[in-house]
């Protein structure tokens, strides 16, 4: 059985209070994306006492096969079906680091196909329940949609929203930003208008009123973010922003518009695509 992962960008992220246990409760709204990895499960033919293997290909990822999240999201599941042994093959595109989402993504996307994989006859309630043991907002992806997310991005209540009739533009320089580091520099602050209220408007009117509070703290440290975000802008985006703490930078732009022109010599990751 195969899937493909999809990413996510945030429209607006307010960072609002820090709470006692030192996590922060923050306001953002997550829009999939057609940038995707694919993901393959097979039953382990024969005799093994490993309960699963793990090949991947396409983006490297640091670490041991054991802190991947698709690993996680298979053992969490295992602790209580006992599944049979799984080869999983992944396939990554979606950048790390980047805000995407890309490895909750994956962990989301596991967990509903060994669900129908192996007929566990789990709800989406259910699914969200152990997606959010994988981390804040890996229950996002359970039902895919449009969301308003509070708390630490894992209370989510579905919003109507389209962004049909619009292109996106996605780059991620060659950076990593640290989202302990982009969290120190912050100031918490309740928004003045709420994200609610915002996305109401036409995308043509988000500019200096959907914001991404990271920014504050990301562009000075990386100012190649920050003239992206400028050059998205200069190239015709009815609306650019950080996606997450960064470091991609995604800008919207009306079907009859052009996407611009990114030189990928300075290995920037590159992704267009519609909405």
């Amino acid at each position: 059985m195969i899937t493909f992962p999809n990413a996510k960008i945030n429209l607006g992220l307010n960072i609002i209070r820090k709470r006692p246990d030192g996590y922060h409760d923050l306001e953002t709204v997550f829009y999939p994306v057609s940038l995707e990895d694919a993901l393959e499960i097979t039953e382990s033919k024969g005799n093994t006492e490993a309960k699963y293997s793990l090949q991947q290909a396409g983006t490297p990822i640091a670490g041991n096969a054991e802190d991947n999240l698709v690993v996680k999201a298979y053992r969490l599941l295992d602790q209580d079906y006992d599944l049979p042994p799984v080869d999983i093959h992944l396939l990554k595109h979606i950048p790390s680091g980047a805000g995407l989402g890309g490895g909750s993504s994956d962990a989301a996307f596991m967990l509903k196909m060994l669900n129908k994989q192996f007929s566990l006859q789990l709800s989406d309630g259910q699914l969200e329940t152990y997606a959010a043991r994988l981390g804040a907002d890996c229950a996002f992806f359970i039902k895919n949609q449009p969301a308003f997310a509070e708390g630490i991005g894992n209370i989510f209540a579905p919003i109507s929203l389209s962004l049909k009739g619009y292109r996106i533009c996605i780059v991620k320089p060659d950076i990593f930003v640290s989202t302990r580091d982009a969290f120190a520099k912050i100031t918490p602050q309740h928004p003045s208008v709420s994200l609610k209220e915002i996305i109401k408007l036409p995308v043509e009117k988000w500019k200096g009123q959907m914001t991404n509070d990271f920014e504050e703290s990301v562009f000075p440290q990386f100012p190649v973010i920050r003239e992206i975000k400028q050059e998205m802008y200069r190239q015709g985006a009815a609306f650019a922003l950080m996606s997450g703490s960064g470091s991609s930078v995604y800008g919207l732009f009306k079907e009859d518009k052009p996407l611009p022109n990114f030189s990928k010599e300075a290995n920037m990751f590159v992704y267009q695509g519609t909405l």
